[in-house]
């Protein structure tokens, strides 16, 4: 079972911390009363610019290669979260299309789009082209290495009702996110809530504040959230 432990210094600048638990391996994080650092990742200094993202359908994976804007930065932050899949339909024989179910920043411009290309239309649709159209739309990135008709195949147009999921290269599934803190002398409560508000879709459990705890007991209760 994935875990992640989260660490919200209450501090008067707070920092987030994450540790990712697997099989035997426990890392605790940041803890300033015994020194110990491991495995340890600053979330608000994860990478919100990746410039890749996967598309599946139909269990076969590709890669979109992202461009740079602000966008497909809005982008990959929804697959941090968690995957997201969304249905798609054919239009007019040159793509497949749809509602991602949330609205992304616009940067519109008018687009020769050829197969492969992957835009945003209307702020909130989904556009991959298996062949040729231009309008108004904000680029969001491009399928490379396959032929038109390739792209045909892999997208299924021509199909409706298409399950299309996007999620980052090298994600790890999480379970479950326990959030807790080293140092601070008030509650974790508001700051458990405020993760909770930030992130709903996410699955937390009650966190915990864990001041003046040697590295034996952070084990022993990082053990028990298995």
């Amino acid at each position: 079972m994935k875990i992640i432990f989260l660490n919200r210094m209450l501090l008067t600048v707070m920092s987030l911390l994450a540790v990712v638990c697997s099989g035997d391996e426990v890392g605790e994080a940041n803890a300033q009363t015994t020194g110990a650092q491991t495995k340890t990742q600053n979330i608000a200094e994860t990478p919100t610019t990746m410039d890749k993202v996967n598309i599946t359908i139909g269990g076969v994976t590709k890669v979109i290669e992202l461009v740079d804007n602000a966008a497909t930065k809005a982008l990959v932050g929804k697959p941090q979260e968690k995957s997201v899949t969304v249905t798609l339909n054919t239009n007019s024989n040159f793509e497949i299309w749809g509602s991602l179910g949330f609205s992304l920043p616009t940067s519109d411009e008018y687009i020769n789009g050829q197969p492969g290309d992957v835009v945003l239309y209307n702020g909130s649709n989904i556009c991959l082209f298996y062949g040729s159209n231009s309008y108004s739309y904000t680029r969001l990135g491009k399928i490379n290495g396959l032929t038109a008709d390739e792209l045909k195949t892999f997208l299924k147009g021509g199909q409706n009702n298409i399950s299309v999921t996007l999620s980052l290269p090298g994600a790890t599934a999480v379970k479950s996110l326990i959030p807790f803190a080293t140092s601070g002398g008030s509650s974790i409560k508001k700051a458990c809530t405020d993760l909770k508000a930030t992130y709903p879709n996410l699955n937390w459990k009650d966190g915990k504040l864990l001041n003046r705890t040697t590295k034996a007991d952070m084990q022993k209760w990082a053990e028990s959230n298995k």
